[in-house]
């Protein structure tokens, strides 16, 4: 099948990984079947709005309605699977049961399907072991269940989002930028428009990728370093420091992720000069806060607000 001919269902299109999925996907000439609630809310007119006519469809479905998924999976040749994370904390709206429960329907219903390629994204702490963070573990089961299936299938596992680092509350309107590592520890982050690219690319070579899991990022920054970027990219110095201990011990969430980072796991394990090679054009640090990130950095040098890593 040509990628001309072929249509990739996309879940979560009108979120951040979905949209940049779609957005790549449409780029390099797939046809996007976008699975949503409300064809008809804001966030679906903007998402068509980007993507041209005829390269994106519309359908109405649910991740806890079976047949609205197998409907909406007919014919398509790929799978791309994100599932509202429980991480995101009960205003969500989603469990960690229903998260776990979508993401096997999703690929119960691609198999039953015969979907040429499934795309399943994870989370770079996912794996064996459990973490005792939902946020991971959830998708961990997930993974499990995909491996299980007969269907071809690739996991991709993205570390933490340059854009996460942008959110209210980590203090840049004051001069400051406070996070999860240490100064001198590395955290490899991933711009969210290369995880589209990095699907596109996984979904146009099927055999190169099929039965592959792996971890992606586009760079690794330490909290110094970020200070250094972010100083440079303001015109005015930004001082690093590592959320107050009294935060991560308050915090069961943030506490731990820390501990997490710690001992490595999340700090990440990407071969970034590897995935360079694979899907060229990915963006370092420097280069998102030039291009994407440019807005949403100015934006956080003049926003202020409590912390919204939720």
């Amino acid at each position: 099948m040509s990628v001309q001919d072929g249509v990739v269902l996309v879940l979560g299109a009108t979120g951040q990984q979905g949209g940049s999925v779609a957005a790549a996907l449409a780029a390099e000439g797939w046809r996007v079947r976008a699975l949503v609630r409300d064809p008809a809310s804001a966030k679906v007119r903007a998402l068509a709005a980007t993507l041209a006519p005829n390269r994106i469809e519309v359908v109405p479905g649910d991740l806890g309605d079976a047949a609205s998924l197998r409907a909406a999976m007919k014919g398509a040749y790929g799978v791309f699977s994100v599932q509202p994370s429980s991480g995101q904390g009960a205003a969500h709206g989603v469990s960690d049961a229903d998260e776990v429960r979508y993401g096997r329907a999703v690929a119960d219903a691609a198999a039953e399907a015969g979907v040429g390629h499934l795309v399943y994204s994870s989370a770079n702490a996912a794996g064996a072991e459990r973490t005792g963070i939902a946020h991971f573990d959830t998708k961990s089961e997930i993974e499990a269940h995909i491996r299980g299936l007969a269907v071809a299938s690739t996991i991709v596992r993205p570390s933490a989002f340059m854009e996460i680092l942008l959110l209210p509350g980590l203090g840049l309107n004051e001069g400051r930028h406070r996070f999860l590592m240490r100064p001198d520890q590395a955290m490899q982050v991933i711009a969210v428009a290369d995880i589209g690219r990095i699907v596109a690319g996984i979904l146009a070579d099927r055999e190169r990728f099929r039965g592959r899991t792996f971890e992606i990022a586009g760079d690794s920054v330490s909290g110094n370093m970020l200070a250094e970027k972010f100083s440079r990219a303001a015109g005015c110095p930004i001082v690093y420091e590592r959320f107050p201990d009294a935060l991560l011990e308050d915090d069961p969430l943030l506490g731990g992720l820390a501990r997490l980072l710690d001992g490595g796991r999340l700090a990440g394990a990407a071969d970034i000069p590897a995935l360079r090679r694979e899907f060229p054009g990915m963006l370092s640090m420097d280069a998102w806060l030039a291009g994407p990130g440019k807005a949403a950095f100015e934006r956080a040098l003049r926003t202020g607000g409590g912390l919204a890593l939720r």
